[in-house]
């Protein structure tokens, strides 16, 4: 595929301006692709990373499901082309113990976790079947595998993406789409620096290859997926944890 055609690839990336997403968004920014990166809250954050990068950015709830249909439609129109490529990586955390978390807790972490896959995927799935093409890769979690104290909410979430990751595989094998997991473990984000000094070096202690993962380093993995060499790769789901769980 010459670049000419490449140039007119379009990739969405959900939570897309920071911390993981924001390095995949370099990653297929580089790679020749129209990309737009989707974010929710921060848009101080959201217009640096645009600033740094050049690649648009779009705010929406990705938990809303009009305005993911809304929101994919005015990209497909921004950028000239169908969505061939979709990241799912928007995510939340509202920790607490199951005896303590509240209603609201349960439900936001699976709306922006779990239910944006589905929002999501059904914005973009119509144009990829009648189209014979499309790559999606769904960010899920470690502690989607292993689960976590403190997390049944977003264990429960991360681990929802990869049942529904599986499934629609099955639905799209033959459509010429690949549906794809990726399970990252700790990497050295925003929102794993926030812990305490103390948890994460009980964390580092855990992972046998003794640091942090890196958000590029998960980046390149989705890259391979959305790639012509990973046609052969679906209903996967590719673990990035340094050994800390290997299932």
């Amino acid at each position: 595929m010459d670049a000419k055609d490449l140039a007119k690839r379009v990739a969405i990336i959900t939570g897309g301006t920071r911390g993981i997403g924001a390095a995949i968004a370099r990653r297929f920014k580089e790679g020749g692709y129209a990309v737009a990166a989707v974010y929710h809250n921060n848009a101080a954050a959201a217009d640096a990373f645009s600033r740094e990068t050049g690649i648009p950015v779009y705010k929406w709830d990705v938990a809303d499901f009009d305005a993911c249909q809304e929101g994919v439609s005015r990209v497909a129109k921004d950028l000239g082309g169908p969505v061939e490529i979709l990241v799912n990586n928007a995510g939340i955390t509202r920790d607490a113990m199951l005896h303590k978390m509240t209603p609201a807790q349960w439900c936001e972490v699976i709306a922006t976790d779990l239910t944006s896959c589905f929002n999501m995927c059904r914005a973009v799935i119509g144009a990829m079947r009648n189209r014979g093409l499309g790559r999606i890769v769904n960010i899920s979690s470690i502690n989607g595998q292993k689960g976590q104290r403190g997390q049944t909410n977003y264990a429960a979430a991360k681990a929802g993406v990869i049942g529904f990751t599986k499934a629609l595989a099955l639905e799209t094998a033959s459509k010429g789409i690949t549906v794809n997991a990726v399970a990252p473990g700790y990497i050295a984000t925003d929102m794993v620096g926030a812990m305490s000094k103390d948890v994460l070096a009980t964390i580092e202690g855990q992972i046998p290859v003794g640091r942090l993962g890196e958000a590029d380093e998960v980046a390149r993995i989705v890259q391979f997926l959305a790639s012509e060499e990973a046609t052969f790769i679906t209903g996967s789901t590719i673990t990035a944890n340094g050994g800390q769980y290997m299932a």
